[in-house]
């Protein structure tokens, strides 16, 4: 576990030599001291990441000879799998299995962007045919300079992934903040972009808090574009920062997903896409589907079947065999989610099951939570609660099902269920949100688009559109021909 940063190629103490504690969800102990850098090092990073971009190789750079490092961290992401889902598990809490997941995802990310950096050799640039022939045009796609990254904590590695390997293939330069919650696994993708080539000050990691380093980030004059996932709040300071000095941005925030599921629906099925979409990752997932709505006819019995299953769900560090949801990521969110639960029951819904798991003296475990009765007014249904707990109603026609799932200042994802095929299309086609899922919730992919409507965000991430977050658009135009062009010429 890293004890330094990674700037301009190398590793370095913080400025101020300061450090920070990762402490462990499932236990409460403090496993490390992480390095803590503060804005003399954010600036460090920043110049060397700029000097890297105006005067390094990276930039100018085939997409070939880019790929072929890019393809290199994601082999080393993949030889030391085991060894960073373990980092992760004690960092962030999650089950070894989905850490195991996560980091394979990540190593995949990079290879998918390696490919997108290899064809962008054979685009070349685009030829314009213009009104006026007297001239010729050509559009160019140009890396867009040094990008700052803010990353949040519920999956740390893969979504350093989603922003770092794109910026890289599109010949950009980067500063990466983690989340001082989950800082360790970040550090070792500066050693393992390191050991597979990446020029000095192409990829630079600085950890801290948020004041510390993440704020320094956003306001720094040299950075040209700001990534940032994370919350609603953070995200509209993120905003703020880069309007004064128009930097460009790409922003995903917070979610409060629905899950429409009609009376034709296969039961059991939908029992387990709703304990999927929510209780995965221990609900810590933006785009968690936290609304259930359920026809009436249905409703019943689907919500004795998810009382029982929930139950039945195995929580535990997520080092033992067989947990299926490990603590929440820190103290800090183990409070406000049961705070959340209380409040829920205070503004008059029914805790079904859940609440503060029980048969634990240390760790910062949350049962699978149930709400029903749930006010449309109250917090609960409009506010993310970014941990296991699912709030679930009956309706009775296709438009309320739509109105309820639409009202909401979030639209990140949404999901419908139906058996019957043109129903489901015609309410994903009404669902406000950037991600729509039929007959299933959460799977994401690679090659797709990601991101939201609304107050969940600005750009999409991932496939193509993720490139194209770090390249700028270049018109070229010159005079093909010998004809004067007469402006003041008699």
């Amino acid at each position: 576990m890293r004890t330094e940063l990674y700037i301009d190629g190398r590793w370095a103490a913080p400025a101020l030599g300061g450090s920070f504690p990762v402490v462990n969800p499932a236990t409460e102990e403090v496993v490390h001291h992480a390095p803590a850098g503060t804005a003399a090092d954010i600036d460090a990073a920043v110049r060397a990441a700029r000097r890297a971009f105006d005067e390094g190789p990276w930039p100018r750079m085939t997409g070939a000879e880019r790929g072929r490092i890019i393809r290199a961290i994601a082999a080393g992401i993949m030889a030391r799998q085991a060894e960073l889902a373990r980092l992760e598990v004690i960092d962030n809490g999650k089950p070894l299995p989905e850490a195991m997941g996560d980091i394979a995802d990540a190593a995949g990310c990079f290879d998918f962007y390696a490919g997108l950096a290899e064809e962008m050799d054979a685009q070349g640039p685009e030829a314009l045919t213009l009104a006026d022939a007297r001239f010729a045009a050509r559009v160019v796609k140009e890396p867009l300079g040094v990008a700052g990254a803010i990353i949040p904590w519920n999956y740390p590695l893969l979504m350093a992934s989603w922003k770092v390997a794109p910026a890289l293939a599109a010949g950009c330069t980067m500063v990466l903040k983690p989340s001082e919650l989950t800082p360790l696994t970040a550090l070792e993708l500066g050693q393992i972009a390191h050991d597979a080539g990446l020029p000095p000050g192409v990829l630079n990691i600085v950890t801290g808090l948020g004041p510390d380093a993440g704020q320094p980030l956003a306001d720094h004059t040299l950075v040209d574009k700001l990534a940032f996932t994370g919350s609603v709040p953070t995200g509209a300071k993120i905003m703020a920062a880069a309007a004064r000095d128009i930097k460009k941005i790409s922003l995903e925030l917070g979610g409060k997903s629905p899950f429409v599921i009609f009376a034709d629906s296969d039961l059991e099925k939908a029992v387990e896409w709703i304990l999927f979409g929510i209780f995965w990752n221990q609900g810590q997932v933006c785009s968690a589907t936290s609304r259930v709505l359920v026809e009436r006819g249905l409703y019943p019995r689907l919500l004795e079947r998810l009382v029982a299953e929930a139950r039945k769900i195995t929580i535990g560090d997520g080092l033992e065999q067989g947990t299926l949801i490990g603590p929440l990521a820190s103290e800090g969110q183990f409070r406000k989610v049961l705070a959340a639960i209380d409040r829920a029951r205070d503004q008059g819904a029914t805790v079904a099951c859940g609440g503060r798991a029980e048969g634990f003296d240390r760790g910062y475990f949350v049962a699978p939570t149930v709400l029903t009765d749930v006010p449309l007014d109250s917090d609960a249904w409009r506010e993310e609660i970014f941990g296991p707990v699912v709030c679930v109603r009956p309706f009775d026609t296709e438009e309320e099902a739509v109105r309820l799932s639409n009202d909401s200042r979030f639209g990140l994802a949404a999901a419908v269920m139906s058996a019957d095929d043109a129903r489901a299309e015609r309410v994903a086609a009404a669902l406000r949100a950037g991600i729509v899922w039929i007959n299933c919730s959460q799977p994401t992919f690679t090659e797709a688009p990601w991101g939201g409507m609304k107050q969940s965000g600005i750009g999409r991430e991932l496939g193509r559109w993720g490139l194209e977050n770090y390249l700028e658009t270049k018109q070229i135009a010159r005079m093909v021909s010998d004809e004067p062009w007469g402006w003041y010429l008699k």
